[in-house]
């Protein structure tokens, strides 16, 4: 696993949010789409982000909280339907998978329990995400490229 550690700008995001397994999160990112799109939110540099709030090693899966986002800028209104959601800035180790969705927990379980403690850095809470690179609807889901986000302590 490549990790790299990169310091993030804080993101302002029109969101939908999900309640349930994080690997249902999809219903959320269609009615986030729906909404959004005819809005006119899908601009150049709009990025597409799930937010991923609890862990799901301490948290039962009927009570996961996770936000289907899309970046937006400061003044923008934020469409009905669509709650403002924001993530902070600071350092966070980041990990590519290229590959279906169906991966991405054994990346995050290894980011988490292989990497973390390796590295000698410590998760301060928060919310960790993950960047969508491009779509089901792009690409295959063997090329789906997928940024995993883990915020670290200062």
């Amino acid at each position: 696993m490549h990790v790299t550690i990169k310091d993030m700008l804080a993101y302002r995001l029109a969101a939908i949010r999900h309640i349930g397994p994080y690997m249902q999160i999809g219903d959320a990112f269609a009615r986030l789409g729906a909404i959004a799109g005819p809005a006119g939110l899908f601009g150049p540099g709009a990025i597409m982000l799930g937010i991923y709030y609890d862990d799901p090693d301490t948290t039962p899966a009927a009570e996961l909280r996770a936000d289907a986002g899309l970046t937006i800028a400061e003044g923008i209104t934020i469409p009905s339907g669509l709650t403002e959601a924001h993530l902070p800035a600071g350092p966070y180790a980041m990990t590519t998978h290229i590959g279906s969705y169906e991966g991405l927990s054994v990346v995050w379980a290894q980011l988490k329990h292989e990497w973390l403690p390796a590295s000698g850095r410590t998760m301060p809470g928060g919310a960790s995400y993950e960047i969508y690179r491009n779509t089901p609807m792009d690409v295959p889901k063997e090329q789906l490229v997928t940024e995993l986000y883990m915020p670290l302590a200062r």
